[in-house]
């Protein structure tokens, strides 16, 4: 029998599929340019976004950014990982470390004069459960909304504050509690600290009814001068925000503590 017909479509369709599958190699073989060009680019944003809101970060920590208000929105992630973060806890930890430390040095007399001012909120507890459904700072601050979580009496403790607090006890020190909060908030407030292991603190103090409006700087200032013409001495301060720290009658050392959420002027 003649296979010459036969043996010629073979070696055609051979041919075919030999030149088809050459050529689907080749497609998959060439990279895809634009796809690394755009995943790049992503990589490139997303640095510059990083170095952008910790920047912002750095000047809102250091108070060089003065008053502002709501985080930029671009950094509103950022914010959400720094806080629910291990870096958070870290920074804590570092400054109730850094304030123990400075504790240590400060020779407790005994005459129940040697006192230690702490703030309540971002400081002593965590409203962070709060404002993780307020876009972390990034929604205007609703003062009604605040105060019925506040409420609840249900913001965890610090826990580098918390042990903070233990050990300056055990030394000795005076523990006043100097807070923003309004009077009527008090039952609230104590119910908190004590539900998330504060106990013990000599003084509990609110804004009363002369005390609104006032600036919280100056708000602040006026009663540690109070607390030193009753005979303290303030060696410690302890606060998230700055007019906590800053103004008159101040301590020998204050301890800002992280807060990149919200700033009270």
């Amino acid at each position: 029998m003649d296979s010459g017909p036969c043996t010629t479509i073979i070696l055609l369709l051979l041919s075919f599929v030999s030149i088809t599958v050459s050529e689907s190699v080749i497609q998959i073989s060439q990279p895809n340019h634009h796809h690394h060009s755009s995943d790049k680019r992503i990589r490139s944003n997303r640095r510059e976004e990083i170095l952008y809101c910790d920047s912002w970060k750095y000047a809102v920590e250091t108070n060089d950014a003065g008053v502002w208000g709501q985080i930029p929105p671009r950094c509103m992630g950022f914010v959400k990982e720094y806080m629910t973060g291990d870096r958070y806890m870290s920074d804590l930890q570092a400054v109730a470390d850094h304030s123990a430390a400075f504790a240590r040095t400060v020779k407790v007399n005994g005459d129940g004069k040697d006192a230690w001012v702490f703030d309540i909120d971002e400081t002593l507890l965590s409203n962070l459960p709060y404002y993780a459904v307020h876009g972390f700072g990034s929604e205007i601050f609703d003062e009604k909304a605040f105060n019925a979580w506040v409420g609840l009496a249900e913001a965890p403790a610090l826990s580098a504050s918390l042990r903070l607090y233990r050990e300056l006890e055990q030394m000795g020190f005076k523990l006043f509690l100097l807070t923003g909060r309004a009077e009527y908030l008090r039952t609230a407030t104590e119910k908190n600290l004590k539900f998330s292991g504060y106990n013990h603190w000599d003084k509990l103090i609110l804004r009363g009814p002369s005390d609104e409006g006032k600036k919280a700087t100056f708000y602040k200032s006026e009663k540690r001068k109070e607390l030193e013409e009753e005979g303290y001495k303030i060696h410690g301060s302890s606060g998230d925000q700055w007019s906590d720290l800053l103004g008159f009658a101040l301590a020998q050392r204050s301890f800002k503590l992280p807060n990149p959420m919200y700033y009270i002027g």
